[in-house]
């Protein structure tokens, strides 16, 4: 029996990517069990691998026990070894060869094409790390013109591709994130993935306001505990995040898609981490804020990479 939900607006998943120790259709059934809305599914080898040689079979099942069981859906494509077993992340839209480059546009062409099957409500991605030897303007432009094709196949499927700042890579703040779209000219299905985390972590001003400011490009968000100045996602009450008014300023926006837990690290953990972590949002969601954004007062230092704490 689904848990009863308090009156928020907002609707919340849980990544994936944070229960890859649980095979898909275990993952999506606590998730349902648990009362949740929907799910930041990472297209990897362990849930959905996007290379495998039945992968429209994989994809019509997974779409049934989505639809029976009443979840949404956001296709998110931060595996960490899913196109190189060698390199995390990697090979990225910046890298200098080609044919690199040309792989990792290829799997977000597949993720267009699965969020479609789906029903997603957006394919997210990230730039990558600017590679060694290689100026700003050549590793923005090699980002432009892979997400060329990228943005054009969402365009056709009706699906927003939503680019995530990264602590550490090229794109890693909101005024990247505009630069980016300045310079493929605004497109219509060109939105953002903002991490409330990383906004806590990284950016200038307090993460109620980087909502507030982002709302107008916001198609898919994600949600954790963090430091400033740590990129280390944390389970919610560990961290420095006050987030009653950043959910607020969330709901404020009207945003309807998902609001996805994203604790990658904590996969040993996961079925308890998504239990507990389900209620701690409901909570916050429906709290009034009786004191100002505990964020407020943020210097500007540079974040250390992610899990530079973590043993």
């Amino acid at each position: 029996m689904t848990p009863q939900r308090p009156p928020t607006s907002l609707r919340f998943g849980y990544g994936t990517n944070g229960l890859a120790d649980l095979r898909l259709d275990d993952a999506l059934s606590l998730l349902a069990d648990l009362g949740y809305d929907g799910v930041g599914l990472t297209l990897d080898h362990m849930h959905l691998d996007p290379f495998a040689p039945d992968l429209p079979t994989r994809v019509k099942h997974v779409a049934r026990r989505l639809d029976s069981l009443g979840l949404d859906v956001t296709v998110e494509t931060g595996a960490r070894y899913v196109l190189d077993p060698r390199r995390k992340h990697g090979p990225s839209m910046l890298d200098p060869d080609p044919d690199d480059r040309a792989r990792r546009v290829d799997l977000l062409l597949r993720a267009v094409d699965i969020a479609a099957d789906l029903g997603a409500h957006a394919v997210h991605c990230f730039s990558g790390v600017t590679p060694a030897d290689t100026t700003p303007d050549t590793a923005w432009n090699r980002l432009a013109d892979a997400l060329t094709p990228v943005l054009a196949a969402a365009a056709t499927a009706g699906v927003p591709l939503a680019v995530e700042p990264e602590p550490g890579h090229l794109l890693a703040t909101l005024a990247d994130f505009h630069h980016l779209r300045r310079t493929l000219g605004d497109p219509d299905h060109l939105g953002l993935t903002l991490d409330l985390g990383h906004c806590q972590c990284l950016e200038p001003v307090p993460p109620a306001d980087c909502v507030r400011a982002a709302a107008p490009w916001l198609r898919h968000v994600q949600i954790e505990d963090m430091r400033r100045g740590v990129h280390e996602h944390l389970p919610f009450g560990t961290g420095e995040i006050d987030f009653p008014p950043v959910l607020a300023a969330l709901a404020a926006t009207g945003y309807q898609g998902l609001t996805v837990v994203e604790l990658p690290r904590h996969s040993h953990e996961g079925p308890h981490q998504a239990e507990r972590s389900l209620p701690f949002l409901h909570h916050a969601a429906t709290q009034v804020a009786s004191t100002p954004d505990a964020s407020a007062s943020h210097g500007a230092p540079t974040a250390t990479p992610e899990g530079s704490r973590t043993p």
